[in-house]
């Protein structure tokens, strides 16, 4: 009985994200802005980004979330240019292990680092993003919607952060249970 659970829930885990490329049309800020809240990886992600800054605090507040969104355009505009960036679905499943053990140890990062490896991060998301681009005049409104809603992933990642910031466990054991998820994900 307990495999017969574990294999439904893992399967309902592999449900496709719809967040990633070649995947239904796409055309304004409506498909922009709902593109990074469709998919479990891209949330899991980019919240555990907001929770990373209010672990560090002072500036990295606004320069952690600022460096992601500012590296996921780059990576936006590579894909809507059609460069090719090798292992993007990779690189979005170690953004979620790697940043949710960051977060898990708790270890304050110099906020340059962080800024560093968000971006690095930041720019296999933005690529995602990107290639799904439409190429028509919607691309402008497309883009505003996605860096809009992933500023409001972090915004809420900052928010719980600060919420818990009282009880510094809480953070580190959000932190470890999206690295889990993260392996989970890689695994399926």
């Amino acid at each position: 009985m307990k495999r017969i659970v574990l294999s439904a829930a893992l399967s309902f885990a592999a449900a496709p994200a719809f967040a990633h490329t070649d995947v239904g049309t796409v055309s304004d800020f409506a498909h922009g802005f709902l593109h990074p809240i469709g998919g479990l990886d891209h949330v899991l992600a980019m919240v555990t980004v907001g929770l990373l800054a209010a672990l560090l605090g002072g500036r990295a507040l606004w320069a952690v979330p600022l460096s992601f969104v500012g590296m996921m355009i780059v990576g936006g505009a590579l894909g809507f240019m059609g460069v090719e960036v090798p292992a993007v679905e990779t690189g979005i499943l170690a953004s979620i292990v790697i940043l949710g053990a960051v977060v898990a140890l708790g270890r304050p990062l110099p906020v340059g680092l962080a800024m560093a490896l968000v971006g690095v991060f930041a720019i296999f998301h933005g690529y995602a993003h990107g290639a799904e681009m439409p190429m028509e005049s919607g691309a402008i409104g497309y883009s505003i919607g996605f860096a809009l809603a992933t500023a409001l992933l972090h915004g809420a990642g900052i928010l719980a952060g600060l919420a818990a910031f009282g009880h510094r466990s809480l953070i580190r054991f959000a932190g470890g249970a999206v690295a889990a998820t993260g392996l989970v994900l890689a695994l399926v």
